[in-house]
């Protein structure tokens, strides 16, 4: 899977990256509560234009990405000086305030998390196999406070439509399933199917539970 995603990027295969934010991100995200400084973790985050609108409205960004070349490319598009520096296994790119750390979103830790406050997903868990993705809800679960909130976007077929990804298709049960043991789950809106592909996005809101609820 990795080495598939670095040839996409390598070779411009990379249709999933908007031209500018997700609407869905702007009309939802002032209505989460985040307050403003709170620190916004954005697993596979590509060149997402999402991390500079959050920047924008006063949210320090902190990215992961498996791809040095979509890392290299989100700063090169941008403007501001770039800073280069070592998180462990993790080499990080700072421009602005948004933090690109380019490594493995599963050897990232709490303790590299300590200042984190939300989340952002249009395209981490829709990349992931099934089997990898229980472990992905898990894993975040384990990054983010108790109160945290976040933005989920996920994309669904119709039944019968092919299946295979990515990005692949995440039904509502499944979303439920995988993040209501440690987050409160809210469905916020359901998009029009795409007409190319058949995929219809999902919206969700999500809060970090705490121990006792």
């Amino acid at each position: 899977m990795a080495n598939e995603w670095r040839e996409r990027w390598r070779e411009g295969r990379i249709g999933f990256h908007r031209d500018r934010p997700h609407p869905a991100l702007i009309r939802h995200w002032p209505l989460l509560g985040a307050r403003p400084g709170t620190k916004v973790l954005v697993p596979l985050c590509g060149k997402s234009l999402d991390m500079r609108w959050l920047g924008q409205h006063d949210h320090p960004v902190l990215g992961i990405e498996l791809a040095p070349e979509a890392i290299e490319q989100f700063v090169a598009e941008g403007a501001g000086m770039v800073s280069r520096y070592r998180q462990g296994v993790f080499e990080v790119c700072r421009q602005g305030n948004v933090e690109l750390w380019q490594g493995d979103f599963f050897h990232f830790h709490i303790e590299q998390a300590a200042e984190l406050g939300a989340f952002y997903d249009r395209a981490a868990l829709i990349a992931l196999p099934p089997a990898t993705r229980q472990r992905y809800a898990f894993h975040l679960a384990q990054l983010i406070p108790p109160g945290a909130r976040g933005l989920l976007i996920s994309l669904t077929r119709a039944p019968g439509e092919e299946a295979s990804g990515p990005p692949f298709s995440v039904p509502a049960e499944e979303v439920r399933e995988l993040f209501a043991p440690n987050f409160r789950v809210t469905h916020l809106e359901d998009g029009e199917p795409e007409p190319r592909s058949g995929f219809r996005e999902s919206v969700w809101a999500l809060v970090r539970r705490g121990p006792v609820e």
